[in-house]
């Protein structure tokens, strides 16, 4: 990575251990999701964005364009705190980014989806995936893409006070295909879309200070229900 092309992060909970970490997640998401390229934005603490990981130099070089011109698919996941899937970068994601489309196209990147990193109402980040091909994601790869958002999410946390093993991306995985069953069964019992049944997976677990891993386990086994909203 070439630190000397990124401007300076004041995020200090991330030691060289966390970066690392991320861009090994950068990495293996990348091959997992068949991208040309994974990055993961945090926020820094003067409220600006910063850089915190890509899978290599050039998909550095193309996150941080996003933050060069103020606009982009992170920017906006960051905003709503909602995925923005771009399946296709055509005439439509041209009129939603004048500035940042033609210079992603012109380095080869056909899609984009990115995908908010928050805990409750707090926002961390985003994660980026770059694709040289239009077209979506498959339901796998979808749900492999919000597995790999969560481990982004307790590497954040973690910060320099934790220690990782390589194995922990396979654990992950794994337990992403609870969280998955977990999702489609909430978006089954409340009526929602995949997108807001992770959300309200996530709340359960931030409301009731519970891991995401437990809630997910305890859907799936029964033992838990989410109620409808009736506002």
């Amino acid at each position: 990575m070439d630190d000397g092309a990124r401007p300076p992060m004041t995020l200090s909970p991330l030691d060289r251990g966390a970066v690392s970490r991320l861009q090994v997640l950068c990495a293996d998401a990348t091959r997992a999701l068949s991208a040309a390229g994974v990055g993961v934005s945090v926020m820094a603490t003067t409220g600006g964005y910063g850089m915190a990981a890509a899978s290599d130099p050039t998909t550095e070089r193309i996150e941080e364009l996003q933050f060069t011109v103020g606009e982009g698919p992170c920017v906006d996941a960051y905003t709503s705190r909602r995925p923005v899937l771009i399946t296709d970068l055509d005439d439509t994601a041209m009129s939603r980014w004048p500035a940042y489309t033609p210079a992603v196209y012109q380095a080869g990147i056909r899609a984009v989806f990115a995908f908010p990193l928050q805990v409750g109402a707090v926002r961390l980040g985003v994660l980026d995936v770059f694709r040289t091909h239009a077209g979506p994601l498959s339901r796998d790869e979808l749900g492999q893409a919000f597995t790999f958002g969560e481990l982004a999410v307790t590497t954040l946390l973690d910060g320099q006070d934790q220690t990782h093993s390589e194995h922990d991306v396979d654990e992950a995985i794994e337990q992403g295909a609870a969280l998955w069953q977990a999702q489609g069964m909430v978006m089954v019992m409340l009526g929602v879309t995949l997108t807001e049944a992770l959300v309200r997976l996530r709340g359960h677990a931030y409301a009731t200070n519970l891991p995401l891993s437990v809630v997910a386990a305890d859907i799936v086994a029964g033992r838990l229900h989410l109620e409808r909203d009736h506002s």
